[in-house]
């Protein structure tokens, strides 16, 4: 949540950027049934088949409905899901609606309450989120459970949703959370204090400012929601098999085989863990980590309130946020339930979490519900009673600690694992976005890929560094701890830092370094010692509070040099792969979009699709030898994909952290480097999108002649241990030039200044590239390529990755604000810098694809509507004379 990881943008000419999702390989999916199966117990009865209408998603077909009798369908292959809580039950629901009936789901404790953390969930269901993912599962969530009865009982009480602010600074923060639901599709509006009084009679009106009323949102029944799927799936061919302790994970080959059980052995094709906070339990098993830090979390319920009396229903008011003092509010009839995350985290370990029958001997009702500490409540009750005076009346009749998963960034843990094939994980799930991840991991399996983007939630986005079980217990405690903060999206993760550092950190403190996080990576933004070239910048516009927040004048005196002189980036969190091999060139022309045939010394863009044409990433392709390439990727995902696919005569490996990485760009950017070595750096003779491995001075590099910022330049690499002599001596060798360092501010100013994407914030694999404006890098007359296919079937776009300029130079927008068209929602802003070249801010937004240039839009920050026009790109520099040089 905190901890935010930044992306590089490219285009034609600049290429790599954030992190993306797996799929598993088409030959996985369809293997075929075993008929060895354990002997069933008598399974719980059936409902009716219906499958609830699906979320916006990627066009695509909707699985037929096979109206053949059950017994001569096909089964599809043998699926065993860990846990029978709101996910497990939520997922074989899910595949069995797509006709992979041979689906077991096994369960430790009794049913249908097992005694995970779904068994004690409050069933708050609040959509809105600064994760686009995270609304839409949450959306899928309401949505389905709308339509599930058991014995006529609903599943969701939809009785909306209330956010309460106190302190101007929440007010704000609830206008911003307005504009993510505008911008995601979501009913919502920030309402007078009064109209809360309306809403919760409860409420002392005096202290509240204001709130932020969701009305769709509301109450989801867990255990009934996750009994009704449990007999949907059922009636679909799926059994639930309760008291079943998972003892181990089987495998064969790479691929997992069978879970075995203290009551059977069960094989499978695919295994699920979806056991909640016992997953890395069950990983364990599988030789798999998986980052889940266990937490307990205080609910109480009050006694019999007077103003209550007579309630009939379980709950009729909205549920309410109070989230100044990090507490939740929901009724149970005439009483209230209250939950906080106020106290001091209180971490659990999940390997000592005792089975449902040693817990209820230790007089806890459940696993998941450890003994209440009132020394941890004391301060949140007087918290309660200041907001609800009626509360003053009453006193806590009960309360308990329950337990629920955190990861080190607050999002869930899914897909299918690369060490063990077969096995994927639906971890770190709460039931506000269960039945939605429940959709998405079930597309994943049956079809490949989830019909939305998830690549924030992979399993592969966290560095070998972040998943040490200190990282992760330490991480997810402070995400517990910043459940409802007000997080700017810049704020870095405050420990464990430093963590990762390149070779010129010592030089960037010394020059006053501003540093903030990204995946580990200690990252400048700008740098002190540059303060003194402000005063002759002129007076820049004045920035709001919000967005003045990790900025500085300084980046504008810092984006000015380089456009002007010289400038030296740190590009070393840049991830770097090797793939090299006989086979290396055939892997990666047929892996990736562009045409990668070209003589050693050539350096290309390209992409990697899907199957279906959605961007996976992005790459920078340099063919150092003939079966040798370097690599510019995103993250751990890209990685991962290569490793899956690459054949035997491939080898693929992570460079990064022994190499470094120096970015040398400005008009005297080759005045600096040409000087330090006896080849020809001209542009005759060391052309654009070109490497060359040279030496500059002492020090050997592979330089690659790039550019991220629209500038003269090159990237130049070298091993780790000579990384701090380069800086050096580039630092030296720059004097006379004027050169100086320049942080990640600038950086993403001048690159949106020259429209590069970056992916995973720009364009994800939900997006093609003719959508998201990156076709160039897309070679449809070369010989099969993954997704080539699905990009000839594609239609015209109805949406295009747009460039905005904010009307006024001192506006500023800074990402995830909606777009308003003729009035209405029409999309949302990815990216957003302000141009100091331009004197404008730039904004890239997905919108119609129809809108022309000079079409007046308008964005809406923190409840105002600011105006902005569609411009064409690239805004700066169109003929690229500053580049090709």
């Amino acid at each position: 949540m905190s901890s935010t990881s930044e992306a590089h943008g490219h285009t034609p000419e600049a290429p790599h950027p954030t992190a993306d999702g797996h799929r598993p390989a088409p030959e996985d999916r369809h293997r075929p049934a075993d008929a060895h199966r354990h002997t069933p117990e008598a399974p719980h009865p059936a409902a009716d088949g219906h499958r609830p209408a699906t979320l916006e998603s990627r066009p695509r077909t909707p699985p037929a409905q096979d109206r053949r009798p059950a017994e001569h369908r096909p089964r599809g292959p043998r699926v065993v899901v860990i846990g029978a809580g709101i996910v497990g039950c939520s997922l074989a629901d899910e595949l069995t609606a797509r006709g992979w009936s041979d689906v077991t789901v096994l369960e430790q404790g009794p049913l249908p309450a097992p005694g995970g953390s779904t068994s004690h969930a409050p069933g708050l269901v609040f959509r809105t989120s600064p994760s686009r993912a995270l609304a839409q599962f949450a959306a899928y969530t309401i949505e389905k459970f709308l339509s599930l009865r058991v014995a006529g009982v609903r599943c969701f009480d939809q009785v909306g949703g209330l956010e309460l602010a106190t302190t101007p600074e929440r007010l704000a923060e609830l206008h911003r959370r307005a504009g993510h639901a505008a911008a995601w599709g979501i009913r919502g509006e920030v309402v007078s204090a009064a109209r809360c009084k309306e809403l919760w009679p409860l409420l002392d009106e005096s202290v509240v400012l204001g709130g932020f009323h969701t009305p769709d949102d509301g109450l989801a029944r867990a255990l009934l929601a996750a009994r009704a799927q449990l007999d949907r799936a059922t009636g679909r061919g799926a059994r639930f098999l309760d008291r079943h302790t998972v003892t181990g994970i089987e495998r064969a080959g790479g691929r997992v085989t069978a879970v075995v059980t203290d009551r059977g052995t069960f094989p499978a094709d695919h295994v699920v863990s979806a056991a909640g906070f016992w997953g890395p339990v069950i990983g364990r098993m599988a030789g798999v980590d998986v980052p889940l830090q266990p937490l307990a979390h205080q609910y109480v319920r009050t006694g019999p309130l007077r103003e209550l009396g007579g309630a009939t229903a379980e709950a009729s008011k909205p549920i309410l946020r109070f989230q100044d003092r990090d507490l939740y509010f929901r009724e149970h009839t005439d009483r209230i339930g209250i939950g906080s995350y106020a106290h001091r985290p209180l971490p659990v370990d999940p390997f000592a979490v005792p089975p449902y029958d040693e817990a209820r001997a230790r007089d806890m009702e459940m696993p998941s519900s450890y003994p209440f500490t009132v020394e941890d409540w004391a301060p949140s009750w007087e918290d309660c009673r200041w907001l609800l005076p009626a509360l003053r009346e009453t006193e806590i009749e009960s309360g308990f600690n329950g337990v629920f998963s955190f990861t080190p960034d607050g999002l869930p843990v899914l897909g299918e694992t690369r060490q063990l094939r077969g096995f994927w994980l639906a971890e770190a799930v709460w039931v506000t976005h269960s039945a939605g991840v429940a959709k998405a991991v079930a597309e994943w399996m049956v079809d490949g890929r989830p019909s939305i983007d998830v690549h924030e939630c992979d399993l592969t986005r966290f560095e070998e560094a972040q998943r040490s079980p200190s990282y992760v217990r330490e991480r997810g405690s402070q995400q517990f701890a910043e459940v409802y903060d007000v997080l700017h999206p810049l704020q870095p993760m405050e420990r464990p830092r430093p963590l990762r550092v390149s070779p010129f950190y010592v030089r960037q403190q010394q020059l006053g370094a501003f540093f903030l996080e990204g995946s580990g990576w200690e990252r400048p933004h700008w740098y002190e010692a540059n303060a003194p070239l402000v005063d002759a910048l002129g007076e820049l516009p004045e920035r709001d509070a919000w967005s003045a927040r990790y900025w500085s004048p300084i980046a504008a005196a810092e984006a000015r040099a380089t456009r002007e002189r010289v400038a030296l980036y740190d590009m070393t969190p840049l991830r770097r792969l090797e793939v090299t091999g006989p086979g290396a060139l055939a892997f990666l022309d047929r892996m990736t979009s562009n045409n990668l045939r070209k003589k050693p010394g050539a350096v290309t863009y390209t992409l990697l699709l899907d199957e279906a044409g959605g961007i996976r990433s992005d790459l920078t392709v340099a063919r150092l030898a003939a079966d040798r390439f370097q690599v510019g990727a995103n993250s751990p995902a890209d990685l991962d994909r290569l490793l899956r696919h690459a054949p035997a005569d491939v080898q693929v490996r992570d460079i990064t952290s022994g190499t470094c990485c120096v970015g040398v760009w400005g008009p005297l950017a080759r005045a600096l480097v040409q000087p330090l070595t006896g080849d020809d750096f001209s542009h005759e003779g060391f052309g654009y999108f070109r490497a060359k491995r040279t030496w500059l001075a002492h020090v050997p590099v592979t330089a690659m002649r790039l550019s991220y910022v629209g500038e003269l330049g090159w990237e130049l690499y070298t091993s780790a241990d000579l990384g701090l002599r380069l800086w050096d001596t580039l630092w030296e060798a720059g004097q006379d030039l004027g050169v100086l360092a320049a942080g990640r501010s600038a950086f993403n100013s001048l690159r949106l200044e020259k429209g590069y994407r970056a992916w995973g914030t720009d364009m994800t694999d939900e997006h093609t590239p003719f959508e998201a404006g990156v076709g160039f890098a897309v070679r449809m007359d070369k010989e099969g390529f993954t997704g080539q296919e699905a990009l000839r079937d594609r239609p015209a776009p109805t949406r295009r990755l747009t460039p905005l300029l904010l009307d006024d130079p001192a506006s500023v927008v800074l990402g995830k604000e909606p777009v308003l068209v003729g009035g209405a929602p029409a999309g949302y802003v990815t990216s957003a810098s302000y141009g100091y070249t331009l004197g404008r801010c730039v904004a890239y937004a997905w919108l119609p694809a129809g809108l022309a240039t000079g079409t007046g839009v308008h964005i809406e920050y923190f409840g105002e509507k600011v105006a902005a026009t569609v411009a064409d790109e690239p805004l700066f520099d169109p003929e690229m004379t500053r580049i090709r040089r």
